[in-house]
């Protein structure tokens, strides 16, 4: 679990953040089911690794959240400041989704900025958010796993393309067999399987059309230990 940080001329985002410095009180904090069921392994918390590469948090444009489970937004207790950017859903799911966005919550009022998504049709999705407007990055509504996920397309000026799932599936072959989580997991993680499924099915025809694209799920550590390292 981590973040990724994509550099434009125009800015600077990071998808998610990954574990805080504070993650292990950030754990003890979360409900009785998810601690139970969440082993983790402390690494390099990404406020250090930017500060280590020369980039102070305040220099971000923002960080965006592909969703707001507390795995995804713990290091955000490290960058206090920078601008949020999520969905409208998303942010309302903040607000009133009780345990699933506790966490997120208990960092108070951060500088929340939702967006919606003004751009048209994009690779099949009814919706898109072309963000600087020139097709590098793209986001769109995947609502399923929490009321207000999406995810980001990412296309770098040599070619390479990526979709940055979140949560969408675990792991790269949820999208190439393609296979959804079993269903006690479903259950307890996904508040619209689904939907989660028809997405999955999508990503798959997009695949199948584009063979060159690198799907990226949040906690496949195979598929992020070949992204380029910052």
């Amino acid at each position: 679990m981590g973040g990724i940080l994509v550099r434009h001329p125009r800015g600077m985002l990071l998808f998610d953040t990954g574990f805080g410095a504070r993650v292990d009180q950030h754990v003890a904090s979360l409900d009785f089911m998810t601690k139970q069921t969440a082993h983790y392994t402390k690494g390099t918390p990404v406020a250090v690794q930017l500060r280590a590469a020369g980039i102070e948090p305040k220099q971000l444009q923002a960080v965006v959240l592909t969703h707001a489970h507390w795995d995804h937004v713990s290091g955000l207790d490290d960058l206090p400041g920078v601008p949020v950017w999520v969905s409208r859903p998303e942010l309302d799911f903040i607000r009133d989704g009780g345990n699933a966005s506790a966490l997120v919550r208990s960092f108070g009022a951060l500088d929340y900025v939702p967006f919606d998504f003004p751009n048209g049709p994009y690779l099949g999705f009814a919706q898109s958010r072309d963000v600087y407007g020139d097709g590098s990055v793209v986001l769109v509504p995947a609502y399923g796993h929490t009321p207000g996920s999406i995810i980001a397309f990412i296309a770098l000026p040599n070619g390479a393309r990526y979709a940055l799932v979140g949560d969408l599936v675990w792991q790269k072959e949820g999208v190439e067999l393609p296979a959804e989580r079993p269903w006690p997991v479903r259950l307890l993680v996904d508040s619209d399987s689904a939907q989660v499924r028809e997405v999955i099915v999508h990503m798959r025809q997009i695949v199948d059309r584009i063979p060159s694209m690198v799907v990226v799920p949040a906690h496949d550590a195979r598929v992020w230990s070949s992204l380029p390292k910052l």
